[in-house]
């Protein structure tokens, strides 16, 4: 009797550590299983994340991000310097590629970027010192051209009308929005009473890339407003210390402009502008009378100085309210870096070239040299 407990009470033991056992497989079973399926979807993730990341980010944008890489930038550096300026998705990544391909002698400067660039163009960029991605198209947009005319160029680029730009342009809507983006360019002052334009001026002259067939219209001009504010940002710290606005800046900037007949010529008819407003006397330049009467004549007449209008200059003193015309760095730089003369008045003979005087009467012997 006492045999067959014990035999009943090792055969319950067998009964549970089997049991035991089967349970201890079933566990490590679904552990494997769960470590299988945790594997492959982070292995899945993973995939597809390096996937990701050696394509472009964004193969439609046509911003151009400036990029300096320091004389003595490792591949490590690079890669970070890439990462944390939003051209590449992750540096590690960039890294390992350019190892694998044996891609090397990287040059330091400058590079203005798109998020579109493959990471072989990027590379390949890095490598040559240049922009190795070609635009399908180039807008070149000269200084002294006012929207309309901007318009124009746009027109005989893309086949989008000179119209329909300039209406974009000058909406409320589209400057509002501008406004909200660029605060720092695009003031109140924009928006001043006798403005006739909010955006002109606003549209910095330069050669445009796109990288893609149909840019819209709002890409277009978003773009040129976003190089005026690439340039004029250096400024901000001066201009802030001489208590002058961008407004200001790119007023009197369009004035030497379209006055300037050859580039030595711009810091010294600052000089005279700025000779006469000290002196309160009008500023008389005919660019204004031409932009106040918004035709484009060769030769402004007699009566067309009388034209009662708040851009005219020779009926207002001081600058005009606003921009009559977009203009380049050199010009922006004049204004800022004007010659110190006494002089107050100017002409342009048969020429272009200008010829500067001190007094009227020495102005008036001039005239009678060379203009008739």
């Amino acid at each position: 009797m006492e045999n067959e407990t014990k035999k009943e009470i090792m055969f319950e033991k067998m009964k549970k550590k089997k049991k035991e056992v089967k349970l201890v497989r079933r566990i490590v079973l679904i552990i494997a299983l769960v470590i299988l399926i945790v594997g492959g979807i982070g292995g899945y993730i993973t995939y597809n994340y390096v996937t990701s990341a050696l394509k472009p980010l964004d193969p439609t944008s046509e911003e151009l991000i400036s990029v300096d890489i320091p004389i003595g930038s490792g591949l490590d550096s690079i890669s970070a310097t890439l990462e944390k300026n939003g051209v590449i998705k992750d540096a590690k990544i960039f890294k390992y590629y350019a190892k694998f391909n044996n891609e090397s002698n990287f040059q330091a400067g400058k590079y203005d970027l798109t998020k579109a660039m493959t990471l072989d163009e990027i590379i390949e960029s890095l490598k040559t010192g240049k922009i190795y991605r070609e635009p399908l198209f180039t807008l070149t947009v000269p200084e002294g051209l006012t929207l309309e005319q901007i318009g124009q160029v746009v027109e005989k680029k893309t086949g989008r009308s000179a119209e329909e730009f300039f209406n974009l342009v000058t909406s409320d809507e589209f400057v509002d929005r501008m406004m909200v983006k660029y605060p720092n360019l695009l003031t109140e002052e924009i928006k001043a009473e006798n403005v006739r334009y909010a955006l002109e001026g606003y549209l910095y002259p330069a050669t445009y890339p796109f990288f893609e067939e149909k840019p819209s219209l709002e890409e277009i001009a978003e773009t040129m407003i976003k190089n005026t504010e690439k340039t004029v940002s250096s400024y901000y710290d001066l201009l802030q210390s001489e208590e002058k606005s961008v407004h200001w800046l790119l007023t009197f900037a369009s004035l030497l402009e379209e006055e300037a007949t050859a580039q030595t010529d711009r810091e010294t008819i600052a000089s005279v502008f700025y000779n006469r407003l000290d002196a309160q006397m009008p500023l008389q330049t005919d660019p204004t009378v031409l932009y106040a009467l918004g035709s484009h004549k060769e030769r402004v007449l007699f009566e067309d100085l009388e034209y009662d209008n708040p851009y005219n200059t020779y009926q207002n003193q001081g600058l005009p309210p606003g921009p009559i015309a977009n203009a380049g760095k050199s010009s922006i730089e004049a204004v800022l870096n004007p010659e110190a003369t006494n002089y107050f008045y100017f002409l342009a003979d048969k020429t272009g070239k200008n010829h500067f005087s001190e007094t009227y009467e020495e102005h008036l012997q001039k005239i009678d040299e060379y203009l008739k």
